[in-house]
């Protein structure tokens, strides 16, 4: 990817890809578990870099919330929407920083987001009376997704490199430090 219109013209087709994927898994009562929100933002954050890929992941729960009815605006699509944002700018700060380390900007961004998920969720539970403990949250973001979190791992670095193979994706180069 080079230009700024590339670069918008694969967020708004992967923002299209996270509002029909989700449908899919959801037919089959996985869309929970199996996370498909996620994919897009993490492929944007990768492809398309830091901004693009925050940017996907602040609207996409928020489109999805308002045109299917998934997530749930309150809390859900809220929280989620700053766990994507998070996603997408750690997963391609990081790809770019450490030239093609995909699996380190996929681990520390969805970790990263699952703390920012779990901070947000707690903020808005509190102020709505609702109930948020470190279990509902470790079982949130570690147990009920862990399905979605192996297909994140074993198919997005697997995608990314056919992309690269195919020239549709430049490989990002090591940033040299100065000082």
């Amino acid at each position: 990817m080079k230009t700024h219109t590339q670069k918008l013209v694969t967020t708004g087709a992967l923002l299209a890809v996270g509002l029909v994927l989700p449908m899919f898994f959801h037919m089959f009562g996985a869309g929970g578990v199996m996370l498909p929100l996620h994919i897009p933002v993490l492929l944007c954050g990768l492809v398309c870099g830091a901004p693009y890929g925050a940017a996907c992941g602040l609207i996409l729960p928020f489109l999805s919330s308002v045109l299917t009815g998934m997530p749930p605006l309150f809390p859900t699509a809220i929280a989620m929407s700053l766990e994507l944002c998070t996603y997408g700018i750690v997963t391609g700060v990081l790809y770019r920083t450490y030239a093609n380390n995909i699996y380190l900007s996929l681990v520390v961004g969805m970790l990263a987001g699952r703390v920012v998920s779990g901070v947000a969720h707690a903020v808005l539970l509190g102020f709505s009376g609702g109930e948020y403990s470190l279990q509902i949250f470790l079982t949130a973001a570690f147990i009920t997704g862990l399905p979605g979190i192996i297909i994140q791992l074993l198919f997005i670095p697997v995608l990314v490199m056919l992309l690269t193979k195919a020239r549709l994706l430049d490989k990002p180069k090591r940033r040299v430090r100065e000082g």
